[in-house]
């Protein structure tokens, strides 16, 4: 690559696509990503970016090697789990790394419900889904796009304030997704977590997701999970952190990709009238759901 050219993949811009925004390299793959081939023992972890994707895959990596912390060390979690949707030429894609894995398989997506490759529901595998509080969502998302050089620059925040609830950011509206997958969890074998809770009481969800995966944990290695999924132990991890990724794709000197990690934090961004215009709208379209979110602890 010659000096001062930019690989495809970087700023890749939103493109609209049934209604939702993607990147465009994603876009491209479309068809091949809409082919993809579940298998019956198939875990799907979804949920909408910044919502504790991160998190919940190493909660669930390290229930499924019983908390042993080398294997849960043998590759950054990018690589142990594909991201079904990933595709950044000349890197190999999501589909292509996860068809080279062999079963069980933990896949990893930010796709809402209606845009889900329909193998996932016909081969009847199980979904993990996390939701996040949309004000904590909508900061959270901001800094990962003000780091990242793969996204778009998401501006000044009065204007991704905008951008974010018109649904106008990667993966679509906040609120179509979170009820697109509230929607479906009776009808299809999810398990839906709110990332408050795992706040909350991680071990107590934590055992919800064991019993989920059909295991058993014993009180010590509960405890064991509970202490290295932590924020400040994860933080640290470089399996977990990203700092392996090249500066020229996610510059973290800018804002850390494990940047907080906690409950109300969108309290040091909106300003009073903000928080009254989001509140006005998030009414309005969450209003004949009875999905609800805590947003401060």
């Amino acid at each position: 690559m010659g000096e001062g050219e930019n690989p495809s993949y970087l700023s890749d811009p939103w493109l609209g696509l049934h209604g939702w925004y993607l990147g465009t390299s994603t876009c491209n793959e479309w068809q091949r990503i809409q082919s993809f081939q579940a298998r019956p023992d198939d875990l799907l972890i979804c949920t909408y970016p910044k919502a504790g994707t991160t998190w919940i895959q190493e909660i669930v990596d390290m229930i499924q090697q019983d908390g042993d912390l080398e294997k849960c060390k043998r590759a950054p979690v990018h690589h142990r789990h594909p991201f079904i949707e990933w595709a950044r030429p000349p890197q190999p894609s999501g589909v292509e790394q996860a068809e080279a894995m062999p079963s069980p398989r933990t896949l990893k997506t930010h796709l809402p419900v209606k845009l889900l490759p329909p193998s996932f529901w016909e081969q009847k595998c199980k979904f993990l889904y996390v939701a996040r509080n949309a004000k904590d969502c909508m900061v959270s998302y901001y800094h990962f796009q003000r780091m990242s050089k793969v996204v778009p620059d998401p501006g000044p925040w009065h204007e991704y304030f905008e951008m974010f609830m018109a649904g106008k950011v990667g993966w679509g509206p906040w609120h179509d997704h979170v009820k697109g997958w509230w929607k479906v969890k009776d009808m299809h074998c999810v398990l839906f977590l709110f990332y408050e809770d795992m706040k909350k009481d991680p071990k107590c969800e934590i055992q919800k997701v064991a019993q989920f995966l059909g295991k058993n944990l014993d009180q010590e290695l509960l405890e064991k999970i509970v202490y290295h999924t932590s924020f400040d132990v994860m933080k640290d991890n470089p399996m977990a952190n990203r700092s392996g990724i090249p500066v020229s794709i996610m510059d973290q000197s800018i804002s850390p990709f494990m940047r907080k990690g906690t409950v109300g934090d969108w309290k040091n961004h909106f300003t009073v009238a903000q928080n009254e215009r989001f509140e006005d709208d998030y009414e309005k379209k969450m209003a004949g759901t009875n999905l609800t979110f805590c947003m401060e602890l």
